[in-house]
This record gives C-alpha cells, structure tokens and sequence, in this order.
C-alpha cells in the first residue's frame, strides 16, 4: 500500500514534455504518454521545501555548492551503495548527457574509437558520431530472459584500440543491473588494454529488490561516473548531476573541457534541491521503489496473459522495461503505426537504441498502476488482432 509520501500529479498543462507534447512529437492525437524517462510521482516533500526556502529569498545570483551538499553526497553514496570518496573527487554538471560529451572530448581526439553497448541509451550515438569519433559496438545479447555481456567480442574490440568506453550501468533501456562477476571482468579487460571507462550510473539508485549496484570504479578506479538524482527523485528538469572520479589527473584534465565550454556551474535552484533529496530521499526512495515494483507485475502479468507472442525483459532497476515485439511479425514502421493510430499509446521506439532495438519498444512505468493498466490496455488494443 502506498501511503502520504507518494503523490502521483496530474501534469497537463504545466509545459510538460512527456504529457503537453507526446502529440506533437509522435504524430497522433489523444495518446498516453509512456515515453521519456521521468516519472508522474511527486518529489519528497523536503525537496520542494528547500526549493521554497530558496525562492522566497529574492535574490537569484550566482551559487557555488556548500560543503553540506558534499557531504550530503558523499553520505548518501556510502549508504547507499557501500562507495568511500572524497570532496575533491566530485564535479558538479549539468547533466550526465554533457559530461558524457565532455569526457569524449577530453580524453579522445576526432577519429578515436569509443565503445558502447547497444542496444543503449540514444545520446550515446550521438556524443560520439557528432564529435566526429568513431562507434564501436559490442552488442548485448538475450540469454535466458536477459541481456548479457559478449565478453569475447568484448576484447576483440579493445584490442582494436579502443580509447574509450562507454558503460551503461544500470543498463538503458535493458534494465540489468550488473553484477559483480561482469563489473570485475570489464574492469579488468579495460585495464589490461588501457581504456578509460565512462559509467553512466545515472539509474543506480533504483535497483529492485534482490539486486545490488556496484560502481565499477570501486574496481578499476581509471573510470569518470556519473550519477544524478534526476532519475531517482524525479528533478530531472532542474539539471543537476555528479560526476566524479579518484585520479586528480583525469578530473583536472575534464573539468578543464568544462572550462573550454563556457560551464562554470548549476543555476541556484538545483543545488538545495540535490542536497534535500540526497539527505532526506532515503524513505520516499524506498516507498516509490515498491510502487515501481508492483507496476513490473502489472506488465508482466498482464503481457504473459494477454500478448503471448510478446516478450518482456524484467527489469532489475529502474522505471523503464524493455519489450520485444519481434514475436508479432512486424516491422519497426508498422509497430509504431499500431500504438499510435490504435492504440493511442506513445512509447519510445527501440530502434532509438540503436539497431539492435528492432522490434522493441521502452515503456515507462513511472505512474500511478491505474496508469499502466491504461498503457497496457492500449496496448492490447494496438495488437491484439495478432494473438
């Protein structure tokens, strides 16, 4: 049972992307918006209260962050998720998109080899193909319901000379949160070729039940990581976002990239509001963290019941699960035309995650569960004349 902590907001009419503009952006009319990645629940109630405290100050000039908002991170990461650093090893940025962006341009040159692991997240594709380095993909691939790491092709391509590679950790849209043993052998296989690891570890704190994240830099400290509590408390809108890493030589090196293009800091709004979250989240965290579970049920219930043919990758963390359609028959074009034209229903795309998405679709769960028995209706309605 959900209590006072969790509120699910109407956001109509409020300039939303995800609710005023799914229209507009995917072409139809009257649909529900399942999509980007932010969720219809109601921040903790300590974070719009720092954001009021702020606001009645009527003052907006510069801010720079306080030694309590690095101590509310720190605390928050060795609580969280067993991981010591220190002051001097965090850098606060706008976003984990820019400083993806920023690190590709700190730390390789145009022509260099970066390496992802599609299907992924999109900005993944275009942080590299528009600053004019070159994509490497070691494709994932479904064993026994999961996505799993191709470790052989895996250091076939380092030994390419790969610069660097990107890690997606929770992994987006696919849902894994990988373990130890896998964590350990990139690590090392990275180490062994000297290649510097980005880690988008932006989903981290919303594991599920049973499954445990671990920052690979716990395990090869030659890595940038980048969290956020935009994912985890829903404060995507103000842009504010860590990235930290151990060696002095590296962040001195980013931040100067930073420098180089014109960042000199967070607007004053998002740095009460990380601070709030990451002190008082922990208890809102949990609750939503059930709620996002029971949804997980909902859709596998429900698609296991209804949509045989449909096969769902259960997600080990985060609000985003991972669909395969491929069973139905269609293609990427006809999928689409389906969910918006009968079912009404707007979800991203899996060939947004590259090519290895055909025939997928993201839904995002991040609703109350009479939303999503809605999506899941809609759903049906889209492709139901195929079971």
């Amino acid at each position: 049972m959900v209590n006072s902590n969790i509120q699910f907001i109407e956001r109509k009419g409020t300039g939303s992307l995800k609710w005023d503009h799914a229209d507009a952006l995917f072409n139809g009319e009257g649909l529900l918006p399942m999509w980007v990645a932010d969720m219809d629940l109601g921040v903790p109630h300590q974070v719009q209260e720092a954001l009021i405290e702020r606001v009645n100050h009527p003052i907006f000039g510069y801010a720079r962050p306080q030694d309590s908002l690095y101590e509310s991170v720190i605390n928050w990461l060795k609580n969280k998720h067993h991981w010591t650093i220190q002051k001097e090893q965090i850098f606060f940025s706008s976003g984990v998109v820019p400083s993806i962006a920023a690190s590709i341009l700190a730390f390789t040159e145009p022509g260099d080899k970066v390496m992802i692991q599609s299907p992924v997240y999109a900005p993944f594709y275009s942080c590299i193909n528009e600053n004019s380095r070159t994509l490497v993909e070691n494709p994932l691939r479904i064993q026994d319901n999961r996505l799993e790491i191709d470790f052989e092709d895996f250091e076939n391509k380092l030994k390419e000379g790969v610069k660097l590679f990107i890690l997606c950790s929770p992994h987006n849209p696919g849902g894994m949160v990988w373990s130890k043993k896998e964590l350990a052998r990139m690590a090392e296989l990275c180490a062994d070729y000297d290649v510097l690891i980005i880690s988008d570890e932006i989903h981290a704190d919303l594991s599920l039940s049973g499954y445990e994240h671990t920052p690979i830099a716990t395990i090869n400290p030659n890595t940038i990581t980048l969290m956020a509590p935009s994912k985890t408390f829903n404060i995507a809108g103000l842009q504010a976002s860590l990235v930290i890493t151990e060696k002095q030589e590296i962040m001195k090196k980013l931040t100067g990239q930073f420098l180089k293009q014109g960042f000199y800091g967070l607007n004053v709004l998002a740095y009460p509001a990380m601070e709030a979250a990451y002190t008082y989240g922990a208890d809102w965290l949990k609750e939503t963290t059930s709620v996002i579970e029971g949804n997980v049920e909902l859709v596998t219930t429900f698609i296991n019941d209804k949509l045989p043919n449909v096969n769902v990758i259960k997600p080990e963390a985060s609000f985003l699960i991972w669909i395969d359609l491929n069973g139905l028959g269609l293609t990427d074009a006809e999928i689409t035309k389906r969910l918006i034209q009968k079912g009404r229903l707007a979800l991203e795309p899996g060939t947004k995650f590259g090519k290895a998405g055909s025939g997928f679709v993201r839904m995002n769960i991040g609703s109350s569960p009479e939303t999503v028995k809605e999506g899941l209706n809609r759903l049906y309605t889209a492709f139901s004349d195929l079971v």
